[in-house]
């Protein structure tokens, strides 16, 4: 006699967390700190700032409304998106990565935030890099790609997050993401944890 209804559903298992897939963050490609000579960027495009009143292990800035900054927020643990701000907080640097979309707004809008940063405007924040999240499915088209590796050379280092059908219609899970998308989440964590150590 088997235990148990087969037609009324069972608990929900919960699933361990699966193995970090990276051993090691990756290694900075451009500047690591704001530089002398960099030209601020219009008033009208800069980030405003939000006074941080709690400890953040890492701040997700994005650079414009739908840059994908609470969908990476729930995906690392102890994350907080900043609604488009950068975060401020007497006492110590803030960690933080922009995010922005694949398309010519979202690539402008980080550009525009490395120039920010970059001109000594975000006093206060160690941003670590750059994460472009796609907008559509697919490959970039040409110029898009071209724009990018313009853009990435204003951020530490840069992350991409494929287009993931199922986050249109259910919930994040970061368990369940795709292993690319796995891959970005533990390299983050790890980066925010050594920075945090150092």
């Amino acid at each position: 006699m088997s235990e148990g209804n087969p037609w009324v559903s069972r608990p929900s298992v919960e699933r361990p967390a699966p193995a970090p897939l990276v051993e090691r963050v990756s290694i900075p490609t451009g500047p690591t700190t704001p530089q002398l000579g960099v030209p601020a960027p219009e008033a009208t495009d800069r980030l405003t700032f939000w006074d941080a009143g709690h400890w953040s292990p890492l701040w997700i800035v994005g650079a414009h409304g739908g840059a994908g900054e609470s969908t990476l927020a729930s995906l690392i643990p102890g994350a907080t998106a900043t609604d488009h701000r950068w975060p401020q907080r007497a006492g110590g640097a803030l960690r933080a990565v922009v995010t922005a979309r694949s398309n010519l707004r979202g690539l402008a809008a980080a550009q525009a935030a490395a120039q920010q940063w970059a001109s000594r405007l975000v006093p206060g924040v160690d941003l670590l890099g750059l994460v472009v999240m796609a907008d559509a499915p697919g490959r970039l088209p040409r110029p898009l790609r071209d724009r990018l590796q313009v853009v990435s050379g204003g951020f530490a280092r840069t992350w991409t997050v494929p287009w993931i059908d199922t986050w249109r219609t259910s919930e994040v899970d970061s368990a369940a993401a795709p292993r690319e998308v796995r891959r970005v989440v533990d390299e983050l964590t790890a980066l925010a944890n050594t920075q945090q150590k150092g």
